[in-house]
């Protein structure tokens, strides 16, 4: 495991915190010339539209261009790259430049902004070093693979006093602020207990090893995780039509990802830690009343590697220093419930429920309500709240501190599912207590040759 304040002392000596002049075009758009030029890292279906949910298309990539300049586009499968230079300029009536390897937009210093839309286990070592090059972050959820890759990113965006968004956009959903803003303004009491349903994760058949396309670095993709083979079954009803370890199926591996734990529960838990007033702090103790697996488990770990082996169905409970209760389970209607002295309501992204609510009408929250819980700044979409913190230099509604902190939450329960044993947490320290198999699962040793690069 990366000793991560020997990183930091080792980075300081190498000039850390030392970023290149692009303060300058960071701070506005006063002009055509002066838009933020981005580089996208990932250039997949959350990036580029072609997927669909129930409400339509949630790919942002085309949203970017109405506030920058997408000069340039980086995939490990050289069939997405050509994809997106031809989409960007349509987008943006110019081509941008397109990469196989994303050393080379690091190494860029006239790139003002990186999106990152990679698979989770690429996420911190991109953004780290983006940060470290002088360039602000818009990070896709869930921001890490490990607890560990959340302290560094946060102690690196201290230091280099980056803009860095974090690709929750629940955090700028009118719904989501309501409710926060009922339980800060007294409505639903002294807060005791919040659930989050995040549904269940898939299963998959034997997936047998095969050859991996010409066109696809398999080599690039599995990046700082252990190698291992190239495993694809197609005929699978998901988005890519495949059962794999790679393109949108790599969340149900452990080896990068954390499955619906890290998938929905980014979204939720983190609504969760934000109305528990929790941004800063975090559980001491994680218990995993109920978790099932695909595969069977040892030491931590999956016993095989040919088909998907995170969770699919749990009961987790994590309790706080002040006897909060945070529940993580697969079963009920996906959103967020939560309990207090004075009443409960329920909320996700298209539903707002409870007494409290109903007493609005009669009895409205106080002007500026939501622009409060907003850190007091105009209402905003998600990636609008990004680029004017890209422009005024504040800190964006989803900041790597607080999303590292409910992220924990949501690691800690992999971790304990993982075991099938209960553990305590010290959320000051942020080290696991009195097991050691269990903290040295709070990080992961990156493979040879793809360690973080501190500068």
């Amino acid at each position: 495991m990366t000793n991560r304040r020997t990183l930091l002392k080792a980075s300081a000596v190498g000039g850390f915190g030392i970023v290149t002049g692009l303060e300058s075009r960071a701070f506005g758009f006063r002009s055509a010339n002066d838009r933020p030029r981005v580089a996208v890292v990932g250039t997949g279906s959350r990036w580029d539209q072609r997927a669909t949910i129930a409400n339509g298309p949630y790919g942002l990539g085309k949203e970017f261009p109405k506030f920058s300049d997408i000069v340039a586009v980086c995939d490990v499968d050289s069939n997405r790259v050509d994809r997106a230079k031809k989409l960007v300029k349509d987008w943006n009536k110019a081509e941008p430049d397109g990469y196989g390897d994303y050393k080379a937009i690091i190494d860029r210093d006239d790139i003002d902004v990186v999106h990152i839309v990679t698979p989770d286990h690429w996420h911190a070592k991109v953004a780290i070093e983006a940060m470290l090059s002088g360039k602000d972050v818009y990070c896709e959820k869930p921001m890490t693979l490990t607890i560990e890759e959340g302290q560094i990113m946060s102690d690196v965006c201290k230091k280099t006093g980056r803009v860095v968004q974090i690709g929750t956009q629940q955090r700028s959903n009118q719904k989501m602020l309501t409710a926060i803003a009922l339980i800060q303004n007294g409505r639903l009491g002294d807060l005791k207990r919040v659930q989050c349903a995040i549904g269940g994760g898939p299963t998959s058949p034997k997936l047998p090893i095969a050859e991996p396309p010409k066109h696809f670095d398999w080599n690039q993709w599995v990046g700082p995780a252990a190698m291992t083979g190239y495993h694809s079954k197609p005929g699978a009803r998901n988005e890519v039509k495949t059962w794999s370890r790679t393109h949108y199926e790599f969340r149900w591996w452990y080896e990068y990802s954390g499955g619906k734990l890290t998938d929905w529960g980014a979204h939720h838990v983190d609504i969760a830690t934000w109305g528990m007033d929790k941004t800063t702090t975090g559980p001491v103790s994680v218990d995993p009343i109920m978790v099932e697996h695909p595969v069977e488990f040892k030491d931590g770990n999956p016993t095989t590697n040919d088909c998907y082996n995170t969770a699919t169905k749990f009961n987790i409970k994590a309790v706080y220093a002040d006897g909060m209760e945070l529940t993580i389970r697969h079963d009920t209607g996906n959103g967020i419930l939560f309990e207090g002295t004075k009443g409960r309501i329920f909320v996700n992204r298209g539903r707002l429920t409870g007494k409290p609510v109903e007493d609005l009408a009669s009895r409205p929250l106080p002007d500026g309500a939501l622009e409060r819980v907003y850190k007091n700044t105009a209402l905003t979409d998600h990636l609008t709240n990004f680029f004017n913190c890209v422009a005024n230099r504040k800190e964006p509604v989803s900041d790597i501190h607080s999303h590292h902190r409910g992220l924990s939450t949501c690691h800690l329960a992999g971790i304990a599912a993982r075991l099938g044993r209960k553990i305590k947490w010290d959320p000051k320290t942020e080290r696991v207590v009195g097991d050691e198999q269990a903290q040295s699962m709070v990080g992961r040793e990156k493979r040879k040759g793809f360690e973080i690069d501190m500068g």
